[in-house]
């Protein structure tokens, strides 16, 4: 019996099984999923757990059940590549492997600024996200929440934060001289018109220097606030960085066309682990799982993989509360309602999926 471990399962992670699974799996495989939560979560709309306008239940989807598939959950310690073992702080016996995907996500980046990973808020994990939510609707009237970031994360987090509580004080630090740098300029004006209407302050040219218990120096001035969000920047998952394989400048590892380490070509990384000339995201992580499931089984099968076609983004599509947002779609940026439906129509899409 073949054994092939996911490492994961986000948008990665899922879409290698479901499509492994639909595609005819081998009698002679088995996979098992690790993973921290008994559930597949939809990272993508963490940012309204943060918030407290969405409920745990409407960012979890159930994982699949098959005979030729089990899965391990708890909190991964170790990866040894050497021993071709996965060690889990629940399990006492180690998960091992013929076949691994690794597809552990990211984690905040905190640029080694003082305190901030000791005093902020994150929407990185569904735990943290959960936390986050407790913490901002546990403010009391007009309390101060100050947002670390302004790329997609943290514009969609300020603005559900100013949704859910009209009463609150929102703060958000941009290091730029705008918001969603990689935007169109259209886009960004937008969302910065959007900002001044619902009274939420952006300052630019932010250089957070560290960050408190009760607040947030930016530029030698110190901001006192309730809760701090950071959203400013993420990188592989530590035990990721931790691994003997060639890494980009980012950190991630370096794989071939067929998303495999050159030094050990059992091994496979997807999403925001392996290197790549695209950004971060869920929809990159869905794409390079389609084409990693049809790889592997190819090499299941005994088969040659063909080489996988160029991956072709869709565009982004980001939200301003749940009736307002913005995106590029059909190649041309928009705003307004028509790309917050189109995002609801993507969130249900998975859902369905």
């Amino acid at each position: 019996m073949k054994k092939l471990v996911l490492l994961g399962g986000g948008y990665g992670g899922i879409n290698i099984l479901s499509n492994m699974l639909d595609g005819g799996l081998p009698e002679d495989v088995h996979i098992t999923v690790v993973d921290r939560n008994p559930y597949h979560s939809l990272k993508t709309e963490f940012y309204s757990i943060a918030a407290g306008t969405a409920a745990d239940k409407d960012v979890r989807i159930d994982y699949p059940e098959h005979d030729q598939l089990d899965y391990a959950f708890g909190e991964v310690e170790k990866i040894d590549v050497e021993t071709q073992q996965i060690h889990i702080r629940e399990i006492s016996e180690p998960v091992t492997y013929d076949y691994l995907v690794i597809g552990l996500g990211c984690e905040d980046n905190y640029h080694g600024i003082q305190g901030a990973d000791q005093y902020t808020e994150s929407v990185q994990t569904f735990t943290k996200a959960r936390r986050t939510g407790l913490a901002v609707g546990n403010l009391k009237a007009y309390g101060k929440v100050s947002v670390v970031g302004a790329g997609l994360s943290g514009i969609e987090v300020a603005s559900e934060i100013r949704e859910s509580r009209s009463d609150l004080n929102i703060r958000l630090l941009d290091r730029g001289d705008t918001v969603l740098k990689p935007f169109d300029k259209k886009i960004q004006e937008y969302v910065e018109d959007w900002f001044k209407k619902n009274d939420v302050e952006v300052l630019h040219g932010a250089n957070v220097e560290y960050v408190e218990k009760d607040g947030v120096c930016n530029n030698g001035v110190c901001y006192v606030n309730d809760v701090t969000i950071w959203t400013a920047g993420v990188r592989p998952n530590f035990l990721v960085r931790e691994l003997p394989f060639d890494k980009d400048n980012q950190e991630k590892i370096v794989v071939n066309e067929f998303y495999q380490v050159p030094a050990q070509p059992h091994v496979y990384v997807v999403g925001d682990c392996a290197a790549s000339e695209h950004s971060p995201s869920a929809q990159l992580a869905g794409q390079q799982g389609e084409q990693i499931a049809a790889i592997l089984l190819a090499v299941l099968r005994g088969e040659e993989p063909k080489p996988p076609k160029e991956i072709k983004l869709k565009g982004t599509l980001g939200s301003l509360g749940k009736t307002d947002g913005f995106g590029n779609m059909m190649q041309k940026p928009m705003t307004g309602l028509l790309p917050r439906l189109a995002k609801s129509g993507v969130l249900w899409r998975s859902k369905r999926h």
